[in-house]
């Protein structure tokens, strides 16, 4: 008997042992709005984690919770906040007036060709002007979806086609249709399709994405190009003291796998999603593409330019430098063009 405790005391003191030699995991839990098939799942959220997961060798673990199954579209950044999830991906749009400056980046009136060069200008437009409204949590990085197009249930190739026309919007959207003549409809993408199907809705103001990714060309038949109405920036941020309780070495390979991963992957996402959705639309459901003159463009943008004047003053009257930010903006989408 005492060989047999001997035996089980040694055991006992082997696995104390190489439980302390064995270097904790972290675990995060990580909430957004896309449905679990969306490639901001699949590709963004799951490459993102296995990317932190090979380079910390196993100690950062991320459990992901799509379709707004742990926080809404609109509350996750306050939720990333309360601790409610450790790390939040969303559109910084669906609370609107909490990040103003950050709208500089979603003015209408400024061209973005392609998500690769919207997502690099939001970037670096965010470090370089060290925007205070995202410093109560630690900001992993930020992406773009880039020109936004008009999806509709009729044909738009002018501005007399768009008047009255009720539109999905969300963000600054609301307030750039009025100045075209459309009645936007604010709500979020997932109630787009219901919206758009049963006639809620006339078109939604949208990445292309959107024809394949949430099924959108089932229940449009017409895509005019209008790269100059819409930009939509997502964040992917970290509660604050999640962060400040991570060792070094952790806040480390963080830094040096988003840094990465922004680069190869998420800064031109949207770029592949647009491409595969447009190519769908078109052969399975026969979407339509209209494309504006050059004339008709001009019309349109000088309709919005109201927006970019009023923000230069709110941005004023919130003691900023609201010409400084829009310059801003404007030579970094200049310098990626």
């Amino acid at each position: 008997m005492r060989k047999n405790l001997l035996i089980i005391g040694m055991a006992a003191i082997l696995i104390l042992v190489a439980g302390c030699d064995r270097e904790e995991t972290d675990e995060f839990t990580l909430a957004h709005f896309f449905p679990a098939g969306h490639p901001a799942e699949e590709v963004l959220v799951q490459g993102w984690a296995e990317a932190l997961e090979e380079a910390s060798d196993g100690r950062i673990e991320i459990t992901s919770y799509p379709g707004e199954t742990l926080l809404e579209a609109g509350d996750t950044y306050s939720g990333v906040v309360s601790g409610a999830a450790d790390i939040g991906l969303s559109a910084f749009f669906y609370t609107r007036g909490r990040f103003p400056v950050l709208e500089a980046f979603e003015l209408p009136g400024i061209v973005y060709n392609s998500s690769e060069m919207a997502s690099k200008v939001a970037w670096e437009g965010i470090k370089e002007l060290e925007l205070q409204e995202v410093q109560d949590t630690e900001l992993m990085f930020v992406l773009a979806t880039g020109p936004g197009d008009l999806f509709t249930t009729e044909p738009v190739e002018n501005l007399d086609d768009l008047q009255g026309m009720k539109i999905r919007a969300a963000g600054l959207s609301a307030d750039t249709l009025p100045l075209l003549g459309a009645t936007p409809e604010a709500m979020p993408q997932p109630d787009a399709y219901e919206a758009l199907q049963r006639g809620m809705v006339d078109g939604n103001l949208a990445p292309v994405e959107v024809l394949k990714g949430w099924r959108h060309a089932e229940v449009t038949d017409y895509l005019t190009r209008t790269p100059f109405l819409y930009n939509a920036v997502f964040f992917v941020t970290m509660n604050q003291d999640k962060w400040d309780s991570l060792p070094p070495e952790l806040q480390e390979i963080f830094l040096e796998v988003n840094e990465r991963f922004f680069e190869e992957v998420a800064a031109g996402l949207w770029d592949v999603q647009n491409e595969e959705a447009l190519e769908w639309a078109v052969e399975e459901t026969g979407q339509e593409i209209i494309t504006l003159t050059a004339e008709e463009t001009e019309k349109w943008i000088e309709k919005v330019q109201p927006i970019q004047d009023n923000f230069v003053e709110e941005m004023n009257e919130l003691g900023f430098d609201g010409e400084e930010i829009l310059q801003t903006v404007k030579r970094l989408a200049e310098q990626y063009q």
